[in-house]
């Protein structure tokens, strides 16, 4: 992967400040995830690879005491800046006011709904990772492109590939819906106060147009998939839960089918992709460590022969040898064709 290294900056010990106080007096909560970017050098990186243009409106996320806000400002048209605590907000407009960026500057306390940016650049709450990575790519109009901070092993899980060891159930559902790519390793005295770990930013493209896909069945293939991803596939799909879960929705889709006369139901599917970000999956990066958890394999009906649904669901595997493939091997192209053979057999995830 692509990327230089940010040197750590040397902290001066000579009536320096509290590690956990701002200068001004405001101190920094860690259990907010309140890390200051104190490297200019790193913070004009940051601006310089972000590629941004005299006419974007930029959204930054976590502005805090406004280090990075007042490149952005220098570099773009307005700064967009949302902020979880109402004290960075006051400090923010404070630092910038009666000065020529104060017109260009709207500075805001976290909502809901995020405003029209062409651009992101944050330095973000490490454990807001996964939802707000969903968020900014279901938000629309699509935007250009995100320049974002994120905890290093978080950063790597959203760039790994087929066969790397940290690709997992966050780098395919992130790449499905956008490009990404590793910019800058950061260390952790890049930052007041320093965090525990050291940090990556990543830049996070939305691939356009958006992928056709339900989302909340992508969700469920996908969990599934990644149960045991270094086993096979075949060995997956004979679990005994998964198999008795698709089967009760190839049951309920029938039954419903039948009441609407074999027509199928409606086409229009909610196309909402938040729901795909998993703060636990944020803080405890747990990978795959190959036990089973007394996860029950199916080898077959009391009578020795295996369950016509059964048959179904392998029949479907056997294509391009898919029962043999580990997920952790899989493209993003295997895993959207092996979900539409099974969608097309009438087996479904949600």
């Amino acid at each position: 992967m692509a990327g230089g290294k940010i040197r750590k900056e040397k902290a001066s010990s000579r009536g320096a400040p509290s590690s956990n106080h701002y200068q001004g007096g405001i101190s920094f909560h860690k259990s907010k995830g309140q890390h200051i970017l104190k490297n200019p050098l790193l913070v004009d990186s940051i601006v310089q690879k972000s590629g941004i243009k005299s006419t974007d409106v930029v959204l930054e996320i976590g502005p805090g005491t406004g280090n990075l806000t007042k490149k952005l400002l220098e570099a773009g048209k307005m700064v967009v800046a949302i902020e979880l605590d109402p004290r960075m907000v006051l400090e923010l407009q404070r630092r910038f006011q009666g000065t020529p960026f104060s017109n260009r500057l709207k500075g805001d306390v976290l909502k809901t709904d995020l405003p029209y940016f062409d651009i992101c650049v944050a330095n973000i709450p490490y454990q807001i990772s996964s939802p707000l990575t969903f968020k900014l790519l279901n938000h629309q109009p699509s935007f250009r492109c995100a320049i974002i901070m994120f905890q290093r092993e978080f950063a790597m899980r959203l760039v790994a590939q087929p066969g790397d060891t940290l690709y997992c159930r966050l780098s395919v559902n992130t790449q499905l819906y956008a490009r990404v790519s590793h910019l800058l390793k950061v260390g952790k005295n890049n930052f007041r106060p320093p965090p525990k770990v050291d940090s990556s930013v990543v830049r996070i493209e939305p691939r356009k147009p958006r992928p056709q896909v339900n989302p909340k069945e992508w969700d469920g293939f996908i969990r599934i998939c990644f149960i045991r991803k270094n086993k096979t596939l075949g060995s997956i799909f004979r679990i005994k839960n998964v198999l008795s879960m698709l089967e009760k929705n190839y049951k309920t889709l029938q039954a419903l089918q039948q009441l609407q006369n074999g027509s199928p139901g409606s086409t229009n599917v909610e196309m909402d992709i938040s729901g795909l970000g998993d703060s636990k999956e944020d803080q405890s990066m747990d990978l795959d460590d190959g036990t089973d958890n007394e996860m029950e394999v199916e080898d077959g009906d009391a009578d020795g022969e295996a369950s016509e649904f059964k048959q179904k669901v392998l029949a479907v595997l056997k294509e391009r040898d898919y029962s043999e493939k580990r997920s952790s091997k899989l493209s993003q192209e295997e895993f959207l064709h092996l979900l539409s053979q099974f969608n097309m057999a009438g087996i479904h995830f949600s």
